[in-house]
C-alpha cells in the first residue's frame, strides 16, 4: 500500500504545477540555508587533528608591564617573546617543540615568463612537520642540522612548486627567495593545517593566507626576516632587529607535543617554575598565572567560532522555520481543492486512516523532492564560496553524516509540517461532498 501512495504522490506533484513547485522550492531553500550554514560551522569548529589534538599545547606567558595590570588579568597577548621561545625551545619538554613566526617577501622566479611576485610564509623549526604532520608530495622537511645551521633551505607548498616548476620535482632546485637564494627540500602537498585554524601569524580564523612556504625559524632569525603578522610592542621603540630580539615584543608563537594528554599537569608545572623564575629575574613583570592550551581550547580561546557564526546557524534555523510554517499554507490550499476526491474515496469505503496515510505520503514525497533540491542547493552554494575563497574547503571536507542528518531532519520537518493539512483533509464530510458534487 506505501508504494502505491507513494506513486501517486510523485504524480500529484504534477497537479498544479505552480503551487507545488513553490512548495519545494520553499522548502529547498530552507533546506540548503540550513545545510550551508551548519556545514561552514562545522568546518570551522571541528578538531583539525583528532589523531594528537590533546597532547598538543600552546604555552601563553604575560609578558605586558606592570603599569596598569591587577592580577587576575587575562594575558594581553597570545604570542611569546623572542627570550621565551627560544628558552621553551631548548627545554626538551614533551617529544617534540616547535616555534614559528610569519614572514613574507618577494621571489624572483628563474623563468622568463614570470615576473618577480610576492609570497608569505612561516619560518619554524623542524619539529613542525611531524607535530602537524604534513604531507609531502616530493621529498621531505630539512634536517636537525639545517635547523642547528641556521641553514637556506625551503619547503614549497604545492601551489607555489606547480607555479615555479610546473609538475616536475623541484627538490634540490634553488629558488631566490627574500634576496637570498634556497635550497628546495620538499613540496608539502594540499593540507588542512591546523596553524591556518589556530596561529595568529597571517591572521586568525580558519579562512587565513595559505602559507606558501616554509624555511628554518634560525635562518630567518640569521636573516633579519620581519614579521609578517600581528606583533605586540608595546615597550618595543628601536627599530633594530637585535633590540627586536633582545627586547620583550610578542610576536612567536609555540607548540609542544606531550607523549600523552596525562602529561599536561607535568608540563603545566613546568612553565609555572619556568615564569617564576623569570619573574624573580625581573624579565615578567607580571606576576600572572601561565596558561596551557590544547587544540581545541586553543580554538575556543581564538573564538574561531565566534557568537556571529553561532548567531548565523540560529537564524538558518529560524528560516527553515519560517520556510516550514508557509509550507503548512500551502498544503493547507492544496489540499482544501481535493475536498471532493476525499468525500468520493471516503463514500465508496475508505477509512479517515487510509486518507490520511495516502496524504501524509504525498506530503513526503514534497519533502523529499525539496530535500534534494536543498542538497543540490547547498552544494552549489559552498562550491561557489570555494571558488572565491580557495582555502575554503568545506565541500572536501563535508561531513556525510551531518549532511544527512540534516536532510533527514528537513524531510522529517516537512512531514510534520503536513500533519495539520492532512488532519484537515480527514474531516471532509462525504454526504456534503456528494451533495454539492
Amino acid at each position: 500500500m506505501f508504494s502505491y501512495y507513494f506513486l501517486l504522490g510523485i504524480r500529484s506533484l504534477r497537479r498544479n504545477p505552480a503551487l507545488t513547485a513553490l512548495m519545494v522550492l520553499t522548502l529547498a531553500v530552507g533546506v540548503a540555508a540550513s545545510i550551508a550554514t551548519l556545514t561552514i560551522l562545522h568546518v570551522m569548529s571541528g578538531d583539525p587533528i583528532p589523531s594528537k589534538s590533546e597532547r598538543l599545547f600552546v604555552p601563553l606567558l604575560d609578558n605586558g608591564p606592570l603599569q596598569g595590570y591587577t592580577p587576575g588579568d587575562k594575558p594581553n597577548d597570545r604570542q611569546l617573546s623572542y627570550i621565551d621561545a627560544a628558552n621553551i625551545a631548548a627545554s626538551k619538554q614533551g617529544d617534540r617543540r616547535t616555534v614559528m613566526y610569519g614572514v613574507a617577501g618577494p621571489i624572483e622566479p628563474a623563468r622568463k615568463d614570470l615576473n618577480v611576485f610576492n609570497a608569505s610564509g612561516l619560518a619554524p623549526t623542524r619539529d613542525f612537520f611531524a607535530m602537524f604532520e604534513v604531507p609531502f608530495l616530493y621529498g621531505q622537511a630539512w634536517s636537525e642540522a639545517h635547523d642547528a645551521a641556521g641553514a637556506d633551505v625551503v619547503v614549497l607548498s604545492r601551489k607555489l612548486s606547480e607555479k615555479l616548476y610546473g609538475d616536475a620535482d623541484p627538490v634540490g632546485q634553488r629558488v631566490t627567495l627574500m634576496g637570498f637564494e634556497y635550497q628546495v627540500t620538499g613540496v608539502y602537498d594540499t593540507w588542512n593545517p591546523v596553524p591556518r585554524y589556530v596561529r595568529i601569524i597571517g591572521g586568525p580564523g580558519a579562512f587565513g593566507s595559505e602559507d606558501e612556504f616554509y624555511i628554518p625559524f634560525a635562518t630567518a632569525i640569521r636573516h633579519q626576516y620581519g614579521h609578517n603578522g600581528s606583533m605586540s610592542c608595546s615597550a618595543y621603540r628601536d627599530p633594530g632587529f637585535d633590540a627586536l630580539l633582545k627586547s620583550e615584543c610578542t610576536w612567536i608563537q609555540g607548540w609542544i607535543e606531550m607523549h600523552s594528554a596525562a602529561d599536561r599537569p607535568a608540563l603545566q608545572n613546568w612553565l609555572d617554575a619556568y615564569a617564576a623564575e623569570q619573574h624573580k629575574l625581573g624579565r615578567l613583570k607580571r606576576n600572572a598565572p601561565t596558561h596551557l592550551y590544547n587544540v581545541g581550547e586553543w580554538l575556543e580561546f581564538l573564538k574561531v567560532v565566534g557568537n556571529d557564526n553561532k548567531l548565523s546557524a540560529w537564524l538558518a534555523f529560524g528560516f527553515l522555520v519560517l520556510c516550514l510554517v508557509n509550507t503548512i499554507g500551502l498544503l493547507l490550499a492544496k489540499f482544501s481543492v481535493r475536498a471532493p476526491e476525499v468525500g468520493i474515496r471516503r463514500a465508496l469505503g475508505a477509512s479517515r486512516k487510509e486518507i490520511f496515510s495516502q496524504f501524509l505520503i504525498e506530503t513526503t514525497v514534497v519533502g523529499l523532492a525539496g530535500g534534494i533540491l536543498g542538497l543540490l542547493l547547498a552544494f552549489g552554494a559552498l562550491a561557489l564560496l570555494a571558488m572565491q575563497s580557495k582555502q575554503l574547503t568545506v565541500v572536501a571536507h563535508m561531513d556525510w553524516i551531518m549532511m544527512g542528518s540534516t536532510f533527514l531532519m528537513a524531510v522529517a520537518s516537512a512531514v510534520l509540517a503536513g500533519l495539520l493539512p492532512t488532519w484537515r483533509a480527514c474531516q471532509v464530510t462525504p454526504a456534503l461532498q456528494l451533495k454539492s458534487q
